[in-house]
């Protein structure tokens, strides 16, 4: 008997928030999700992305791209095949998320094996805090001050009285912080050593993407990490000399197959890395583990920030994230 083809299937899911989240762009109360889950006989894999609306994407036009896709998935596409079937985005990291957790279920191997890394050890994810006013981002921080890594989302102005409150409220925190893009050239002379004192271990993108010269030409008192500059393996060259480090997300890179490439290739040109995500349920941030087992800095807290994450998710004790199950993913 012939063997059955596979079957992609897409659906959308919107999750509410614990509270409202803001940075520097805007506010959101949901995370809007979009599952691609691969049937191949009794056999089924899944993937979940967040469409980003920073890079041009919607849930609409994530949810075309994946079902102009059922037809090569039903010829036969497989991983390998994909990287150049689509574009790097959240689409693809959909896909081939839920072909990884497919391969996995097929070979009755863990994906982690397959991708050659073996066994997953649990990692300490950064705890992120909205941005907001210093006082209610100081009262915001004292209720997390347990955690050992608290991240802070900052705009520009008044981030050092934001980060002042912060640090008081959580002395014994290491703390680092992301702009998305909010800040000018001035901010780097005019905050940075402030930031810097108050022991903040890396600024997240404070530039914008398309405007980052500065970079180069200011002394870096604290290290800073590539994010919206940084999607795939094509703009490393570009990031030389302006940033120490870069944030691996796979919905930027388009997948987890992209994301081990450039994590491998980033590490040979001496950057750190990070392994960050949009704010999507446990299904979303498994495949990422993967990446952030050579991570420097973890931030795969999103279903930490979610009302209510999918069951089953990913185990977390305080801020100590546990590898995922099969029954999740992968």
């Amino acid at each position: 008997m012939a063997p059955s083809p596979q079957r992609l299937s897409v659906t959308r899911r919107a999750w509410p928030l614990a509270q409202p989240f803001a940075i520097s762009r805007g506010s959101k109360t949901m995370a809007e999700t979009v599952i691609a889950e691969i049937f191949d006989g009794d056999f089924r894999g899944r993937g979940e992305c967040v469409p980003y609306p920073r890079y041009g994407e919607s849930v609409d036009s994530v949810v075309r791209a994946l079902e102009e896709m059922r037809g090569a998935v039903f010829s036969g596409l497989d991983r390998r095949e994909l990287q150049q079937a689509m574009p790097p985005g959240a689409a693809r990291n959909a896909l081939d998320a839920a072909f990884w957790d497919l391969d996995a279920k097929r070979d009755d191997r863990r994906a982690a094996d397959i991708a050659g890394i073996g066994a997953l050890k649990p990692l300490v994810t950064a705890y992120t805090l909205s941005l907001d006013s210093p006082e209610r981002m100081g009262e915001a921080a004292a209720a997390q001050r347990a955690r050992p890594l608290l991240k802070l989302k900052l705009t520009g102005d008044g981030d050092i009285e934001r980060v002042r409150a912060v640090r008081r409220a959580a002395p014994a925190a290491r703390l680092i912080v992301d702009a998305n893009e909010g800040w000018g050239e001035r901010h780097l002379t005019e905050v940075m050593p402030a930031l810097a004192e108050f022991g903040v271990e890396l600024i997240e993108q404070p530039l914008p993407a398309d405007r980052d010269e500065a970079l180069a030409r200011v002394p870096h008192l604290i290290p800073v990490c590539a994010d919206e500059s940084c999607h795939t393996r094509a703009e490393l060259d570009r990031l030389a000399g302006k940033y120490e480090a870069i944030n691996i997300k796979l919905d930027k890179a388009g997948g987890l197959t992209e994301a081990l490439e450039l994590a491998a290739a980033a590490t040979a040109r001496g950057f750190k890395i990070m392994v960050g995500c949009m704010i999507g349920t446990s299904l979303a941030m498994a495949p990422a583990v993967l990446v952030a087992q050579q991570a420097a800095v973890v931030d795969l807290d999103a279903p930490l920030l979610l009302a209510q994450d999918r069951v089953p998710g990913l185990r977390y004790d305080g801020s100590t994230l546990y590898p995922p199950e099969p029954a999740l993913w992968g």
